[in-house]
């Protein structure tokens, strides 16, 4: 009885998700780029798949790709020759699959015996916009090991997050980008993270409106004007 009992006191509590650390009245961060990459299976001539194929580019002096876009849903895909396509654009893995098949299909009526195989995501891109000014050279002087700002390089501080393993670009308007995600509770985890940490920067003189945010899932020193518009999602 005793050993149950010394045992159960070794046995470290569960950590909350992050649905139970996010409080009703914080912004929440909304997925913008999700990058996957599936292989077709076959070795593709780009020449041809560029004379045969709709809305592509291809300038062999300048990208060893094809390019190609659809409007539904929105996304661009760049098609190697060796049957390797990289997805952009897409707001959710299962638009990237969509995105993935329609591009595969419209591939296979060129003539090319194209598959569908190993899809997969690799990165999911995130942003969040936190309705207040932050002071990021305190941000970084408090978390020096893991924040690194340099505005004369870039206008926005980027942290280096451990768990889960992603990066955040932090805006001292307040918006917030995350890059490198792996599944999308990931964004959500490093929000959780991150917005307990950036409250403690709050430039209260400043307070500015947050957007509204969309429905919750199931599953510089001195910034430059517009400087996080700079940063491309895609």
């Amino acid at each position: 009885m005793s050993i149950m009992h010394a045992h159960s006191q070794s046995t470290p509590a569960a950590q909350p998700t992050w649905r139970e650390r996010i409080k009703p009245d914080w912004p929440l961060p909304q997925i913008q780029n999700v990058v996957a990459t599936v292989n077709l299976g076959c070795v593709l001539d780009l020449k041809v798949l560029s004379q045969h194929a709709r809305n592509v580019e291809y300038n062999r002096k300048k990208f060893h790709a094809v390019i190609m876009r659809i409007r539904d849903p929105r996304t661009t895909t760049l098609v190697f020759a060796s049957g390797r396509m990289v997805i952009t654009g897409a707001k959710s893995e299962e638009l990237a699959r969509l995105a993935a098949r329609r591009h595969a299909r419209a591939i296979q009526k060129c003539g090319f015996p194209t598959k569908f195989l190993d899809f997969q995501v690799q990165n999911f891109v995130g942003s969040a916009s936190c309705g207040f000014y932050i002071r990021l050279e305190g941000f970084e002087r408090a978390n020096w090991l893991s924040a690194k700002y340099e505005p004369e390089l870039f206008p926005g501080l980027v942290y280096t997050m451990v768990r889960p393993q992603l990066k955040c670009l932090v805006f001292t308007t307040g918006k917030v980008v995350f890059t490198g995600a792996k599944n999308v509770d990931d964004v959500f985890e490093a929000f959780a993270n991150l917005y307990p940490m950036l409250l403690d920067f709050k430039v209260c003189n400043m307070a500015m409106t947050a957007p509204k945010a969309g429905p919750r899932p199931t599953t510089g020193k001195r910034s430059r004007k517009g400087s996080e518009g700079e940063f491309e999602l895609e």
